[in-house]
């Protein structure tokens, strides 16, 4: 477990580099403002408010791909099912202190995950922000 890294993984590094590629900019590894400081979002768009998770399938449980682990399982069982906990609670905490969450999973296709996080800063953007990207585009 100490091996699993928390940042910078395969997913999340597609993810950024496809919202890179689109003129999007962001915090990484950061903790929302006005949020609990233990809770740190993989990507953190503060003018959009908007925070982004990768989630792996394993440790976050994915639906799809979903593997519980035999030997101990009791144990992997509480283990997982706490990781998912803290996943809703901290959501709860980010939407009720103002912020929008994304959750991608590592196995979403890159381009279909950044058209979602895209959609929602662009929308979420404040309007100065919003025509500052379309001069910049155009010019």
């Amino acid at each position: 477990m100490r091996r699993t890294g928390r940042r910078d993984t395969a997913p999340e590094l597609a993810l950024r580099r496809e919202l890179h590629r689109r003129g999007l900019r962001y915090l990484v590894d950061a903790t929302p403002p006005g949020t609990n400081r233990r809770r740190r979002a993989d990507l953190v768009f503060r003018g959009a408010r908007v925070a982004v998770f990768v989630d792996g399938c394993f440790w976050h449980s994915c639906p799809v791909h979903v593997h519980r682990p035999r030997a101990n399982a009791a144990w992997w069982q509480v283990k997982l099912g706490s990781i998912t906990a803290r996943d809703r609670d901290t959501d709860a905490r980010l939407t009720q202190a103002g912020w929008h969450v994304v959750r991608v999973w590592e196995h979403e296709d890159v381009v279909a995950a950044a058209d979602r996080v895209h959609g929602v800063v662009h929308a979420r953007r404040p309007a100065a922000g919003r025509n500052a990207v379309r001069s910049r585009a155009a010019g």
